[in-house]
């Protein structure tokens, strides 16, 4: 399959606008949906002259995509040994879930002074959606409206540094590459804790709230046995 961008950043529309997007841009999102959908696995080598050829592309943007991939954990480029697909060990997923904690905590009680009823209403309503999802079997609006739900609260923080480091760590969690299976029971568990936490922010328990982040939502003793079943595809066990 070749790429044909040319010296042109290509047009596509979103939220009714159009969005142009750079040559390396472009390259970074495919190289990201090859890592989810399994093609480029965890420790595997990256050719980039393979992969510039393939793509119809100077090796100019494949290495500026890969430069942010690095910085995004996904592969480590080495001079003398090339470039290649970073595995996710156990031990990064409680170092994951462990900042993830932190962040997001820290960003529920930097949207106290923001909070409003409709921001509670509209996590009620995602939360729900959810929900829904898992009885259509459709992970994908699962997983969309679990970010929106988390999003509410992380944009009201009013802090980009913070927002970004999130989403460059779920990134990694959900795309590294995307596990075959889901566990329809770890995210109706994952539904139930977030009734808890609307709960808790709508009442303006922002502490207690963040306390459940961090110890239980994404408390990786907490989650730990779910998570060993969910990537255990990584490491060799059976989901």
């Amino acid at each position: 399959m070749k790429i044909v961008y040319n010296r042109c950043p290509m047009a596509r529309k979103k939220n009714g606008f159009v969005e142009l997007r750079s040559l390396k841009d472009q390259v970074y999102h495919y190289l990201r949906e090859e890592f989810a959908r399994g093609a480029l696995a965890p420790g595997a080598q990256i050719e980039m002259i393979t992969l510039s050829g393939k793509l119809g592309i100077s090796r100019t943007p494949l290495r500026d995509a890969l430069i942010r991939l690095e910085g995004e954990g996904f592969v480590t480029i080495s001079s003398r040994r090339g470039v290649f697909v970073n595995s996710l060990t156990l031990e990064n997923v409680r170092e994951i879930y462990q900042v993830l904690g932190g962040l997001e905590g820290a960003a529920v009680m930097a949207s106290q002074p923001f909070w409003k009823p409709q921001h509670t209403r509209k996590m009620e309503e995602l939360n729900q959606k959810m929900e829904e999802a898992l009885g259509r079997d459709d992970f994908e609006g699962y997983h969309h409206n679990n970010l929106l739900f988390h999003g509410v609260y992380l944009t009201l923080a009013k802090n980009p540094l913070l927002l970004n480091l999130v989403e460059n760590l779920k990134k990694r969690l959900y795309d590294f590459p995307r596990p075959p299976v889901w566990l329809k029971d770890w995210e109706s568990a994952s539904v139930k804790e977030h009734s808890s936490l609307v709960e808790l922010l709508g009442e303006g328990r922002f502490e207690e709230g963040a306390r459940h982040l961090r110890e239980v939502h994404w408390g990786f003793p907490y989650q730990e046995a779910n998570i060993r079943r969910y990537y255990g595809y990584l490491w060799k066990d059976p989901p």
